[in-house]
Formats: C-alpha cells, sequence, structure tokens
C-alpha cells in the first residue's frame, strides 16, 4: 500500500493516461527527474492547455526541445533546486519573497541553497514575452523551460539539504526515488493532470508548490528505509517493495507538475493578450 499524504495534495483529473517509456537514469544531484519523466510531464502539460492554446503546441510539439525526435534537455546545476528547510521548518509561512530578501534575512546560509523560484519568475517573464511577439522558436524553447523548473519543485528532494538522503543514512535516495523508481514502474506509472488554470499570482505560486510537495518528503524517507529492511542491496526485490510505498505518490507528483506547468503557460498567454498563434 502506499504511503498517504500528511497534507492535502491536489486534485486528479480524469483524462487520458499516459504510459512512460522509460530510460537510462542520471547520476545523483542531477536534473529532478529522469529523461522521461521530463518528457511525460511537458508532454502531459499540453493536454492540460484550453482550446484556444494547445492546437499550437499540439502542431509543434515536437519542436519543443525536450520532445524533440533528439531531444535536449537543460544543462544539471545546483541553481535548479532551493532547499529551503536550511532556512526554517514546514510549512515556510515566512519564506523570503524575493532574492534579494533572501540574502539580507540570511546572507550565511543563502549561497549554496538554489535559485529556483527565481528562475520560475525569471522564464515566466521570458514566456510572456515571447507570447507577445509571437515568436515561435522563444515561445516553444521557453515553454519547456518553464515546465521543467516546475517539475524540479515537485520533487521534495530538491527542496531539502537532506537531497541524497545522506543526512540520514539513505545515500543514493536521489537516483533510486527520482528516476529508478519511475523505471522499474515502468507502464503502471500513469500521469493524470487536472486541466490547466489561470493563476492569479505567478510568483507567489512557486511558494504554493513548494510547501505541498516539501509535505511528502517524510513519507519518502520512510518508504525508502521501509523498502530496505530486510535486504541486501537495492535490486529488483527493494524496488516492488519501494513501489508498494512511494509508487502512487510518484505518479501524483509528476501529475501535479503537468498541471502547473500547463497552467503557467496559460497564465504568460493570457497576461499577452492571448495572442492568436499558429
Amino acid at each position: 500500500m502506499a504511503l498517504m499524504p500528511s497534507g492535502q495534495w491536489g486534485r486528479r483529473m480524469a483524462g487520458a493516461v499516459l504510459v512512460l517509456a522509460l530510460g537510462a537514469g542520471r547520476p545523483p544531484r542531477a536534473a529532478a527527474w529522469g529523461p522521461a519523466a521530463e518528457q511525460a510531464v511537458v508532454s502531459r502539460a499540453i493536454e492540460t492547455l484550453p482550446k484556444g492554446l494547445k492546437p499550437f503546441y499540439k502542431t509543434h510539439r515536437y519542436e519543443i526541445p525536450s520532445l524533440a525526435l533528439e531531444p535536449v534537455f537543460p544543462e544539471d546545476s545546483a541553481d535548479r533546486r532551493f532547499a529551503i528547510d536550511r532556512l526554517m521548518p514546514w510549512p515556510f509561512a515566512d519564506a523570503p519573497r524575493s532574492e534579494k530578501e533572501l540574502k539580507q534575512r540570511y546572507p550565511d546560509q543563502a549561497a549554496g541553497m538554489g535559485r529556483l523560484p527565481w528562475l520560475i519568475q525569471e522564464s515566466y517573464v521570458r514566456l510572456v514575452e515571447a507570447f507577445k511577439e509571437g515568436d515561435k522558436v522563444k515561445i516553444l524553447t521557453e515553454s519547456d523551460t518553464l515546465a521543467l523548473l516546475v517539475a524540479e519543485v515537485h520533487n521534495p528532494l530538491t527542496l531539502t539539504d537532506n537531497a541524497d538522503g545522506q543526512k540520514t543514512g539513505q545515500h543514493g535516495l536521489w537516483v533510486r526515488s527520482s528516476v529508478k523508481l519511475a523505471e522499474a514502474m515502468k507502464d503502471r506509472l500513469k500521469v493524470e493532470p487536472d486541466a490547466a488554470r489561470y493563476l492569479d499570482d505567478p510568483n507567489e505560486y512557486f511558494f504554493a508548490m513548494m510547501e505541498s510537495s516539501y509535505v511528502w518528503l517524510d513519507n519518502l524517507l520512510y518508504a525508502d528505509l521501509l523498502a530496505k529492511k530486510g535486504k541486501a542491496g537495492y535490486g529488483e526485490i527493494f524496488f516492488e517493495s519501494f513501489e508498494m510505498r512511494a509508487g502512487r505518490n510518484l505518479g501524483d507528483r509528476l501529475s501535479k507538475a503537468a498541471e502547473d506547468a500547463g497552467s503557467y503557460w496559460y497564465t504568460a498567454w493570457t497576461a499577452a493578450g492571448r495572442p492568436s498563434l499558429k
């Protein structure tokens, strides 16, 4: 049985089910998810969009860098994280809302904790401008950038100083939970996002995503410990047990990532005046 969340996770829609064909994993502290999971988020984000926007993305989906026949993914970077528990405990109500505030309030801890909220803010602004310009290449490229940044937030390990389980004696947790679990699940991993919605405050919405994602961290750590109990290593038997405890939550996180990515795209298009796109 999968562990249940200690907080509200969000809605799941009755929609098309995406079956992941998963590829090779990456080393620890790489991107938040393996390439196939990242592709799943971007691909399913397209399906969340309203009729005025969805045809554009569907027509040009293979021009999106991560969905191209020869896909291109962003370079791994420590900036693509935000170890908020270095500063304060969940639910992070008093988290700094700007990079300037972060550095002023936490000058010692700020260095090296990541820039994920500001990267999302910067990408969103660029996407709005791309829509206003009607530049197809910029729209598709920036949409991809923004979606993959949003996906990072939905991995709770992105938000902690214990990203690889190193503080709890669970070394290698990053790859086990973020890449290899999805590979082991194969067609049992479902990505089922809700429809995209307009975000009243895209900058503030990052912090709502952060709070709802981080709440899964303790469950993930515990699931990993339980799955390892009585086993010599991290082989097939371990991942069968890990899937029972964390597989459903993995599908939920990717589903929510796709929904939120689509919501950022839709909000940027609306902020740009809902231009006609071809």
